[in-house]
């Protein structure tokens, strides 16, 4: 057998098969001796899952994060563009305002409601009925016309390239394992598949980017790593894409990573996405059940701390061999050919690097990894909205029902997000740039979410109708970008006419600066607004408001070791930053 193949042989398909089927077992025992326990179908347990140990909840978090747009996407970019896409994962320090911030303040709400709550549920209580339920509804539009979607495209991409699947068996496929796999797993279904492929996908991409170093330096990581930074030093017309900031408007790269804006760009898409997510935040809310406060917090702080450094990863898990794959198409007999102009090139990179550069049998156990990545990943997205539905929409109109009738809803509304996604995949399909349009929905559903939560939270006189109009107006205006950015083609086209010659201005801005203006102009009006209405009542008020006996309790929740494992997390963002500033 020909070890060094860079084909999929028999002994890869055979570790495949046999490692999917042992992972499906595994799983299979968790959630019935979950069940177990349960003694009966419970709705909370099923969308939210029990109480998990720190690192459990850690790896879920991370876990939920990776999905296929990093293994097409995240290599593909730093194919293509380096490290400028890195600020979108250096973001270990963000997950720490969930844990020290957030996780207290939610916690403190669920006393206040005497139940787990969903991201609506806060919107609810501190601004009114109506603000909590447009949040659902615009989280459900964002999950099926992104999130699902584009996981399902991206993984058909990657099996493509990999497996030498058609592309829609591979998207089909996954998404008929994933919803498979949620419907009848739930919540701790996912956090099972979690712990089991973090550790295999963490080995298996860090086998990738070494082994790559190794080809692209005859031998040598160390000069493989110089020659791929002397490869991207060059690339872009010599501007280079080894550094995170672009200040040079004649650099290629400037139009998209428009100089230190870029960072306050990705700042306030994470800060929506790390801590107000129900996508991230549910992995947390599910740990408090039948335990004091002090504990919950302890370990949901904890797990967030282990998301950090998680975090930390994906970076050189995907971004960084991405561009080995564009130094190693330079090297003759590397078997790797791309051209970074070429978008379909670019995203086949990670693939490209499994075949040409793992060994055969490691190619098989490292695909497992892989493909338990993409089913965690997307289960998440399903079981959150699952949990929208039911949390939200349906137990406020059928109260009363059995726990049973629930769980069924909910296997129901994650049915429906499945034939929405798959509905709206062909409509992706025909979009020239899915991953600049998936950046572009990122940033005009943020700054109404950052404005919103943060706002509610740091201000006791902001109105409940300040809050409402905060929200569904920052929609409606990023809704409306949305519509240009389809007809002008992301502001690329020519368009003639008085109306789009006058209205230049909100189509054609660079999308990060018309991020940080809009969330500016939302919190400007959500200001103005609360001068003229009626101002929270004394139960709002009080929810955001800290307590002596709630910060005692705060207090007790964390050590010295807590403070210094943080802190590891900053110091290590910070030397990321300084390194290829």
């Amino acid at each position: 057998m020909n070890w060094t193949s860079k084909e999929f042989v028999w002994l890869d398909w055979t570790i495949l098969v046999v490692g999917i089927l042992l992972v499906a077992w595994a799983v299979y025992r968790a959630v019935q001796k979950d069940k177990q326990k349960m003694k009966g179908a419970d709705s909370e347990d099923y969308l939210f899952g029990k109480g998990e140990p720190w690192y459990v909840i850690g790896a879920a978090i991370f876990a939920a994060n990776i999905g296929s747009e990093h293994l097409v996407g995240l290599a593909g970019t730093g194919a293509k563009d380096g490290v400028g896409m890195a600020h979108w994962e250096m973001q270990g320090w963000m997950i720490l305002i969930l844990g020290w911030l957030f996780v207290p303040f939610y916690q403190l709400l669920n006393n206040k409601m005497g139940k787990i709550i969903t991201m609506p549920d806060f919107l609810k209580f501190r601004y009114t009925q109506r603000t909590g339920s447009w949040l659902s509804i615009i989280t459900l539009i964002a999950y099926v016309l992104t999130k699902v979607s584009v996981t399902a495209f991206t993984g058909g991409i990657f099996f493509e390239y990999l497996l030498g699947l058609p592309f829609w068996y591979g998207a089909i496929g996954l998404i008929a394992v994933t919803a498979i796999f949620t419907v009848f797993g739930g919540m701790k279904g996912v956090m099972t598949l979690s712990a089991i492929q973090t550790p295999i996908l963490i080995i298996g991409s860090f086998l990738v980017l070494f082994l790559g170093l190794s080809m692209l330096g005859d031998g040598s990581i160390s000069e493989g790593w110089t020659a791929m930074m002397a490869a991207c030093n060059e690339a872009h017309d010599g501007f280079g894409t080894t550094h995170m900031f672009h200040w040079d408007e004649a650099d290629p790269m400037y139009e998209g990573y428009p100089g230190f804006v870029v960072f306050l760009g990705a700042s306030i898409i994470g800060f929506w996405y790390w801590c107000t997510d129900q996508h991230i935040v549910q992995r947390v809310l599910g740990q408090t059940k039948g335990e004091s406060n002090e504990v919950v917090m302890k370990r949901a702080r904890r797990g967030t701390i282990a998301a950090g450094y998680f975090k930390l990863l994906p970076v050189f898990m995907f971004l960084i061999p991405g561009m080995v794959a564009y130094a190693l198409s330079l090297k003759e007999g590397s078997g790797i050919v791309m051209d970074i102009n070429n978008a379909s090139d670019t995203d086949g990179a990670f693939a490209m690097m499994v075949k040409n550069v793992l060994p055969a049998g490691v190619k098989g156990i490292v695909t497992i990894g892989f493909i338990c990545a993409l089913v965690a990943s997307l289960a998440a997205f399903f079981n959150s909205c699952a949990t929208l539905f039911t949390e939200d929409f349906y137990k406020p109109m059928k109260k009363g029902k059995s726990e049973a009738h629930y769980v069924l809803v909910g296997r129901i509304a994650t049915v429906v997000v499945v034939l929405l996604g798959l509905a709206w995949m062909p409509v992706m399909m025909s979009m020239d740039t899915l991953y600049s349009y998936l950046q572009n929905i990122q940033s005009l559903l943020a700054p109404s979410m950052v404005a919103v939560f943060a706002m509610g939270i740091f201000s006791k006189k902001i109105t409940p109708k300040a809050g409402e109009w905060g929200l569904i107006g920052g929609f409606i205006i990023g809704m409306l970008r949305l519509v240009t950015n389809v007809l002008t083609e992301n502001g690329s086209a020519v368009m003639e006419g008085a109306l789009w010659e006058n209205t230049a201005w909100f189509w054609q801005t660079n999308w990060l600066v018309f991020e940080c203006w809009l969330l500016v102009f939302i919190i400007a009006m959500m200001i103005v607004v609360s001068f003229f209405t009626p101002a929270p009542s004394k139960a709002q008020v009080e929810a955001i408001t800290f307590t002596g006996d709630y910060k005692k309790q705060i207090r007790e929740s964390w050590g010295i070791w807590d403070i210094v494992a943080s802190l590891g997390v900053i110091v290590l963002c910070g030397l990321f930053y300084a390194y290829f500033w």
